[in-house]
C-alpha cells in the first residue's frame, strides 16, 4: 500500500533537514515553517544545536516561531542545559524571538555569565525581552557584572541590553565608573554616553570613555 502523501512529505522534509547541502536544508526548513506540524519540533530544535550555516540556523528559529509556544518553549528550555554552546545560544535566541515570558525562570545567572561569549550575548538579548515587570533592577545588576568583557561585539551587545532596560541602569553604571578595572570603567562610561546619545555610535562612546578614564575624571563626572 502506498504511503499517504502527508507522510511522504514529512519524511522528505526530515531527510532534507539533514542533507549535506545548506541550500537543500534551507528549503526544507522553509517548507516546515510554511506548514507547521508539531512532529517537526524536536527535529528543528535538534538541528539548531548542530547546524553550521548561519542562514539555515536563522530559518530554523523562524520555523520554530511558527509553531505553538506550548510545543516549542519547553523543548527549547531543555536545551539551555546542554553542554553544547551552540545549543544553548540558539535556544536562547529562539526564545527571545518567541517572546513567551513563561521562559523567564530559565534565564539563569549562569547563562547570563556563561563563559561562551555567544551564549552570554544571546542570554542578554533574551533576558531583556522576557524580564517581567519589576525585575529589571535585578537583571541590570547581573548584567553590570559583565561590563568590560570581551571584544567590541560582545561589549556592544551588553551595552544595548543594558540600555534596553531603561533608567534602572543608572545606579549600576555610576557604580561601575569607579571600578578598579579600567575596562569596566570605560565600558560603563561608554554605555552611559550611548544611552544619552544613541546617534553618537559605540566607537565614539568608547573612545571618549577611554579619554575620560585616562584623565582620571570618571568618578567626578556628573
Amino acid at each position: 500500500m502506498a504511503m499517504p502523501k502527508q507522510d511522504t512529505n514529512t519524511t522528505r522534509a526530515l531527510q532534507g533537514l539533514e542533507n549535506g547541502s545548506a541550500a537543500v536544508r534551507l528549503q526544507a526548513v522553509m517548507a516546515v515553517g510554511t506548514a507547521p506540524d508539531s512532529r517537526f519540533v524536536d527535529k528543528l530544535v535538534e538541528r539548531c544545536a548542530v547546524e553550521p550555516d548561519f542562514y539555515v540556523r536563522d530559518m530554523l528559529t523562524w520555523a520554530l516561531t511558527r509553531h505553538a509556544p506550548s510545543e516549542t518553549v519547553p523543548r527549547l528550555v531543555g536545551e539551555l542545559r546542554s553542554e553544547r554552546a551552540q545549543a544553548r545560544s540558539q535556544a536562547l535566541h529562539t526564545l527571545s524571538k518567541i517572546g513567551d515570558r513563561g521562559a523567564w525562570p530559565a534565564i539563569t545567572r549562569e547563562l547570563l555569565t556563561d563563559a561562551d561569549d555567544e551564549v552570554a550575548r544571546s542570554a542578554w538579548r533574551a533576558a531583556v525581552v522576557l524580564v517581567p515587570e519589576g525585575e529589571e533592577t535585578g537583571l541590570a545588576a547581573v548584567l553590570a557584572t559583565q561590563l568590560g568583557r570581551g571584544e567590541r561585539e560582545t561589549r556592544l551587545s551588553l551595552s544595548r541590553a543594558l540600555i534596553a532596560l531603561g533608567e534602572v541602569i543608572t545606579p549600576v553604571l555610576r557604580a561601575a565608573t569607579t571600578d578598579p578595572d579600567p575596562r569596566v570603567r570605560q565600558h560603563a562610561i561608554a554605555t552611559e554616553r550611548l544611552s544619552r546619545d544613541p546617534d553618537a555610535g559605540f566607537e565614539f562612546a568608547i573612545e571618549e570613555a577611554k579619554r575620560i578614564v585616562a584623565l582620571g575624571t570618571a568618578g567626578r563626572e556628573e
